[in-house]
């Protein structure tokens, strides 16, 4: 039996993020991952965007840790050469009423500690992203993108540095708790350790549960996207996002680091956790969203692009769950990084340092 301080489930941006705060601080930490390699599911089929921590409530977990993630992440970026650009954003309003909405979602965000927040005219538009259509917009300078698949890679490799230990191909099979810690059971070995990070996303519940952990459930939320064919990238400058809805940010635009330019996430509650591209949406059904953001786009000007699946800690007749980061409230040797959906990518430096504390606490 292998004896070890920390062990992490998962090995997306959470989890390897966690795995090297907790190294850091002196303890021996593995992660079980059950893919063939880390970050092959939410942390890399995202839209890559470092959020500002503009949306979220006051006083939320999301709000907080998205403020100082964002700092965190950025730093991290410039010191380990991931790919990434501090480019700013623009949520757009079409007439009056929404004008307003930008009003409220600028206090919130004021609100926050977002910094540099600025409510701006068509002219400001128009030298920004002069094909977006748009009355006004909120302007924030601080948001950025990021290279997703690159960011996992750099975690991966300053955790080593650390002394982290990450085991791909490595599922957990079962579990038992014993007086000091957790036995935890894959295919080809035990290990015990005194605690258990939960990083599963999105099969967090099932972990808990075979942990001996609290109860509660993920729920899978596709997000599709298309792209710009590559004659039309240069219509899009940046980030352009419209006004949010109830169960995401709303189908948006991004130029990424590599300069392509995806129109979405659509936001689809399903029952599978692993369906990415069952019954996908036809490109014809992202026409309108595009048009509302940029004027005059085709449908031959759009190509199925990528999809992703959010874990999600409410059904869909709710719009909001914070993200659950705590000692285990049924088992004490196990800490819980479970429902880290947007901004989880911005926040995944922040949430392993709260991580990090809850485990040495």
């Amino acid at each position: 039996m292998t004896r070890i301080d920390v062990a992490v489930i998962g090995a997306g941006v959470t989890g390897l993020a966690s795995a090297r705060a907790i190294a850091a601080r002196g303890l021996s930490v593995c992660v079980l991952e059950r893919h063939p390699r880390p970050g092959l599911d939410t942390s890399t089929h995202n839209s890559g965007v470092i959020h500002a921590g503009i949306y979220y409530p006051a006083g939320t977990l999301k709000a907080r840790l998205s403020v100082e993630g964002r700092h965190l992440l950025y730093e991290f970026c410039a010191r380990y050469n991931v790919p990434h650009r501090r480019c700013g954003k623009l949520i757009v309003a079409h007439d009056e009423g929404e004008r307003h909405q930008l009003e409220t979602l600028k206090r919130r965000g004021d609100d926050n500690g977002v910094e540099g927040l600025e409510l701006v005219d068509r002219a400001f538009i128009d030298v920004r992203e002069p094909a977006v259509s748009a009355v006004a917009a909120l302007w924030s300078p601080e948001t950025g993108v990021v290279n997703a698949e690159e960011l996992v890679k750099a975690l991966l490799r300053s955790g080593a540095d650390a002394g982290a230990i990450v085991l791909p191909g490595t599922r957990l099979a079962g579990a038992d708790r014993a007086r000091d810690g957790m036995v935890l059971r894959t295919e080809r070995e035990t290990i015990q350790a005194s605690v258990v990070v939960n990083a599963a996303g999105l099969y967090a519940d099932d972990v808990s549960a075979m942990l001996g952990g609290e109860t509660f459930k993920i729920y899978p939320c596709r997000g599709e996207y298309v792209e710009l064919i590559p004659s039309k990238r240069t219509l899009v400058n940046a980030l352009v996002y419209p006004l949010p809805h109830a169960h995401g940010l709303g189908v948006h635009l991004v130029k990424t680091t590599g300069g392509e330019v995806w129109l979405g996430p659509t936001a689809s509650f399903q029952a599978r956790k692993d369906d990415y591209e069952g019954d996908r949406l036809p490109v014809k059904a992202f026409v309108e969203p595009a048009r509302r953001l940029l004027r005059d786009v085709t449908l031959e000007d759009l190509r199925l692009g990528g999809s992703g699946i959010r874990a999600k800690l409410h059904p869909p007749s709710e719009s909001f769950a914070d993200f659950m980061i705590r000692r285990d409230r049924e088992n004490p040797f196990v800490v819980q990084a479970s429902g880290i959906e947007s901004p989880g990518l911005t926040s995944c430096l922040a949430v392993a340092g709260l991580v990090a504390q809850l485990v040495t606490d």
